[in-house]
């Protein structure tokens, strides 16, 4: 091989190595863009678009339940929401399903004691919390979720069954008939929702609100 032929050669073998390395560059260039591109059309669309998205037809559609199903007096004073039980202890009002959340009740810790069927401490708890509302209420059968937390101690509802045991003590406090306080228990029972999800229950502030109301 003359030499004119070698280097010929060595010059198409370098320019070959350069325009790898240039594709090479390319690819990776093209790779970063694409992949910034993507995190920001993305991060736009699902961080702010989706959620502007669902916050408008929310309050569009549902605002009341999109603002936390806020019960309101007459005067506009928020005194609770339907979905977040209160601690009622008075024997005037029906009182709510025990609960764990924090002190009681807390909506910032809500959340049940996770203590098993085979704890002591909770066969304890339990027995007290029975033999109080039996010595309230002789020769009835207390009702189950009267003396059980809710997963997440805020249950607003109970029993239809847990509010009839309570009327006794809720009527003798306000001076009325037993009839009286079972028609306003009956009036405020809701069935399942669509007919088949849940069960039958009675909700404890709406309940209460109504009590006042009747004693107005």
């Amino acid at each position: 091989m003359n030499t004119v032929a070698m280097i010929d050669e060595e010059l198409g073998t370098r320019e070959g190595h350069h325009g790898s390395h240039v594709q090479e560059s390319q690819v990776k260039h093209s790779l970063w863009g694409t992949s910034i591109r993507f995190t920001l059309v993305t991060a736009v669309l699902f961080g702010l678009g989706y959620p502007l998205l669902m916050t408008g037809l929310a309050q569009l559609l549902f605002p009341h339940q999109a603002n936390g199903s806020l019960v309101k007096l007459p005067n506009g004073q928020i005194i609770g929401s339907e979905i977040i039980a209160q601690s009622f202890t008075s024997d005037k009002y029906f009182h709510p399903r025990p609960s764990d959340a924090g002190n009681g009740y807390d909506a910032t810790s809500s959340g049940g004691s996770n203590l098993a069927q085979s704890n002591a401490k909770l066969a304890q708890r339990m027995q007290a919390d029975i033999d109080k509302l039996v010595a309230e209420n002789p020769g009835k059968p207390v009702p189950i979720d009267a003396v059980t937390y809710s997963a997440s101690g805020l249950d607003p509802d109970i029993t239809p069954d847990n509010a009839y045991f309570q009327a006794p003590r809720v009527a003798k406090a306000r001076g009325l008939t037993e009839a009286a306080v079972q028609k306003l228990i009956e009036e405020h029972i809701q069935g399942r929702t669509l007919g088949l999800l849940g069960e039958p229950r009675v909700n404890v502030l709406d309940l209460n609100l109504a009590l006042d109301g009747a004693a107005k």
